[in-house]
């Protein structure tokens, strides 16, 4: 590589800041055409010939400083012959909320060694270069722009939200001064090499680096705002201090140099409206990091750092602080100087993502070479498109309550991807769970791995053990596949689309009463969508759901199946449970939900349920929206339940049709109900209660308001409806916990049963009523940390978990 010719303030400013043994001029950066004349460093250096071709504005010239009036807050574009700043002179723009383009004709760069400020929004364009000397400092009241790149005067005048910019200019933009934008952005664009040697502030916006040969400028509100859309195999360089809301540094097929050693020089702060986010990409070349990334929210908490590219390099002193770091590169191995990098980020707290994307014909493995222990909270997950290993000797360990997750075939596309561990993980003294998820045609190594014998399962997790092998299900013909190991552990490696299972592929429920389902699923937050099972004839394996049966070892656990149609055409005087997400849960399910509708024609019998036909296990922090009918015993969760429901909900239609009965929540209960309610519209010819049909067992601590009703011509009085249950309480008489409350205007039931034991009149609410904690018992815990919330503008209370992202 040919060296570059710096010039003496550039190469001085920017050698003094290099770490020991590192040289400069080997990332290979040409400031050729930046070179300081003796006229842009002389005192009296002024922009020349200055004059505006679009909008208008007046340009006056003092001994030592130039004064530019754009008046209304409007947009301009001025030309200049020359456009630098002596180090004792000033120029201002008078531009209110406006903006003003300031290009630059002539063939001399831009060297900023004195003041320059703009009430308004600032542009300087430059296919020359440009430099902001150690002396040099800009301040402006919106957006600040140095580029070499140019963008058409009929975009920027026309107030356009997105603007291109390009280029072919060889020249730099380089800051050693100080840059900063008091209410808006800070954007240096270069076709060659951006440098910020100096300090760049952009309190309330972005601050973004970008070399490319064509950029897109957008405005966001939230996210990033500069894209490069044609490379130029530019560099991006950090050596000095960056703080914002939001930063960016972006090469595309070039490299980024994050060289700052010692001390945060890259500083994210979020506000109201923008969360503290950093990114580093370089997704063709290089990313270089040496210093300490901080990014957070503006509650202190949180923030994200992503970086992307090529290749991956990190010094002594590289760490990120924040919530999260995602690093992200086609393949990796994590020796000696990624695995202190990673340590010193997971030590601080932040959880760590790294992703083996396989792009660019790479292998996509994702080898861990170095050992790596940290201590505290924090998560690891490392993730490769095909394999992940632990070499030989090599130790992965947490003292804590930090997760570490090893993800084979991460793009769910059913590659054969494998976890190998010849290593050692070693969770003996941490609290938190280790994952391991390879390919179902993949292979998995556990190797030494060492639990805590003091480890219990987190509330509400569905965890049964500290470490778990599962097997990816990434397909429908994956999802089938269970049935052939109904023991194994398995999760959902993608959002899966089940609409062929309508067409092409008839879907038999896995398990059954005789052989259940006894293993895990894990959804891992994905959903199953547009799910199908339609029977028509006697003959036919029932449509009972995805599962026939769970068994009392089973566990289903965070999954959604969306736009599910599960219906059955056949006659069932049994009472055979269907459900959507299951038939019959004898075990647990939890964070379960399903949407669509769950039907069937028997004439009487079938227990029907939008989540489960039948529950004698627990089922926890559950819902469904789904439509649930038109006969039989109905539930909006669940049809007949006998074991235990909590901190669940329902909000779907339950229509009994012409012979069917229902409730809103669950069809019958003799087991327990608690924290729960429902809220859908509850129909049935003789009898409905808002809560459930019928109540032998226990409900407490739950609500009901949605509309309980049985035909209009037969009048309010005629049949039996509640507006908690239809029945209560027979043949034994067991009555309603006293913290039952019904919303007796949108039931339109001034009952809380329609026969049976009654609830006081009062805990018959009005709307106005449900929408105010105090309305309700001190059982109900409405504190920052209680299982309710009623959020502002809510009609009825939910339950705190519904809040969480």
């Amino acid at each position: 590589m040919k060296r570059p010719k710096l010039t003496w303030p550039a190469r001085r400013a920017l050698h003094d800041q290099q770490p020991k043994g590192r040289i400069w001029l080997a990332i290979g950066i040409s400031l050729a055409g930046l070179s300081m004349t003796h006229t842009a460093c002389a005192a009296g250096i002024l922009p020349q010939g200055g004059h505006y071709v679009a909008g208008a504005g007046t340009i006056a010239s003092g001994s030592n400083a130039l004064s530019i009036t754009q008046p209304g807050s409007t947009r301009g574009v001025i030309d200049w012959n020359s456009f630098s700043i002596g180090r004792d002179n000033r120029v201002t723009f008078d531009n209110g909320s406006g903006a003003t383009l300031n290009r630059v004709t002539g063939g001399s760069p831009s060297a900023i060694l004195g003041r320059l400020s703009a009430t308004g929004s600032l542009y300087v364009i430059n296919p020359q270069g440009i430099v902001v000397g150690p002396s040099g400092v800009i301040s402006t009241g919106g957006r600040f722009v140095a580029s070499t790149l140019d963008v058409c005067n009929c975009a920027f005048m026309n107030s356009s939200n997105t603007l291109t910019l390009s280029g072919d200019s060889n020249a730099s933009v380089i800051n050693l001064g100080r840059i900063s934008s008091s209410g808006g952005d800070v954007f240096l664009i270069a076709r060659e090499a951006v440098v910020n040697a100096g300090t760049v502030k952009a309190p309330k916006g972005t601050a973004e680096l970008a070399a490319g040969e064509t950029v897109l400028l957008q405005d966001s509100a939230d996210s990033k705002q500069v894209f490069v859309q044609t490379g130029s195999q530019g560099t991006v360089v950090n050596r000095g201090r960056i703080a914002a809301a939001q930063i960016s540094l972006q090469a595309a097929d070039g490299n980024v140099y994050a060289l700052a050693g010692g001390g945060t020089r890259i500083r994210a702060t979020g506000t109201a409206s923008r969360d503290g986010h950093v990114w580093l990409v370089a997704d063709g070349g290089r990313v270089e990091q040496f210093g300490r990334i901080a990014a957070s929210n503006a509650s202190s908490s949180g923030g994200t750092v992503d970086t992307q590219a090529a290749q991956l390099v990190f010094g002594n002193n590289a760490a990120v602080h924040a919530g999260q770091w995602n690093l992200t590169t086609p393949a990796f191995t994590i020796d000696d100087a990624a695995a202190h990098a990673l340590r010193h980020s997971l030590n601080a707290g932040t959880s760590v993502d790294v992703s083996a994307t396989g792009a660019n014909g790479a292998t996509g493995d994702l080898g861990i070479a170095s050992s790596l222990s940290w201590s505290g909270p924090a998560s690891l997950t490392l993730a490769a498109f095909h394999n992940v290993s632990v070499t030989t000797g090599t130790t992965i360990a947490n003292n804590g309550v930090g997760n570490l997750t090893l993800r084979s075939d991460a793009s769910g596309i059913d590659n054969g991807g494998s976890v190998i561990n010849n290593g050692t993980i070693d969770w003996s003294k941490s609290m938190g769970i280790v994952s391991a998820l390879y390919d179902m045609n993949g292979s998995y190594n556990p190797g030494t791995i060492v639990a805590n014998s003091a480890w219990t399962a987190a509330p509400y997790s569905g965890l049964i053990t500290q470490v778990t092998g599962y097997k990816l299900v990434n397909s429908v013909g994956d999802l089938q596949n269970i049935a052939l190991d109904l023991g194994g552990a398995y999760a959902l490696g993608k959002d899966l689309d089940a609409s062929s299972t309508d067409t092409s592929f008839a879907f038999s429920s896995l398990g059954n009463a005789t052989t259940p389902f006894s293993g895990q699923f894990d959804g891992m937050g994905h959903v199953i969508d547009r799910f199908t099972q339609f029977d028509q004839s006697s003959t036919e394996q029932p449509a009972t759901g995805l599962f026939g049966t769970i068994g009392p070892t089973g566990v289903v656990r965070n999954v959604g199946m969306t736009n599910a149609r599960v219906v059955t055409n056949i006659y069932f005087p049994g009472g055979i449970p269907l459900g959507i997400l299951a038939g019959e849960n004898q075990g647990l399910i939890t964070y379960a939900y399903t949407t669509g509708g769950r039907g069937s024609g028997a004439f009487e019998g079938a227990v029907l349920g939008g989540l489960v036909g039948r529950n004698v296990g627990l089922i926890e922090r559950s819902w469904s929206s789904a439509f649930v009918g038109s006969a039989g015993l109905l539930g909006g969760l669940v049809g007949g339940n006998g074991g235990t429901i909590v901190q669940s909900y329902a909000t779907g239609t339950v229509s009994g049709g012409n012979h069917g009965s229902g409730g809103g929540l669950v069809g019958a209960n003799d087991g327990t109900i608690s924290q729960s309610y429902a809220t859908g519209r509850v129909y049935g010819p003789f009898s409905a209660g808002g809560l459930a049909l019928s109540n032998t067992g226990l409900i407490e601590q739950s609500f009901a308001s949605g509309e309980v009703r049985g035909p209009t011509f037969q009048g309010p009085d005629y049949g039996t409806y509640g507006g908690i249950v239809a029945v209560q309480g027979l043949p034994a008489g067991v009555p309603l916990a006293s913290n039952v409350y019904w919303d007796k205007e949108t039931t339109t039931r001034t009952k809380s049963s329609g026969y049976g034991a009654q609830l006081s009149a009062s805990n018959g609410l009005t709307t106005a009523q449900m929408s105010n904690p105090a309305s309700f018992d001190a059982s109900w815990d409405f504190s920052e940390t209680g299982t309710w919330v009623i959020p502002a503008g809510a009609t009825h209370p939910i339950l705190r978990w519904q809040l969480a992202p």
